[in-house]
């Protein structure tokens, strides 16, 4: 059976949100942030896919 990743683990990545950021610096605490923002939007998109009896999540679910 697979192991589940830890949930500290961040979904986002450091590099990409710092290169994504080009006029400002990006704090430590920013991506922790960051990832629990992303991480509630993909809750809640599942939550309307899966009330549109859908099992995929799609742009509209954001």
């Amino acid at each position: 059976m697979a192991r589940a990743k830890k949930s500290a683990e961040l979904i986002i990545s450091k590099a990409r949100t710092k290169a994504a950021s080009r006029k400002c610096n990006v704090s430590g605490d920013f991506y922790g942030a960051l990832d629990k923002k992303v991480r509630e939007m993909i809750k809640d998109a599942e939550t309307r896919a899966l009330a549109n009896k859908r099992k995929t999540l799609k742009p509209a679910d954001l």
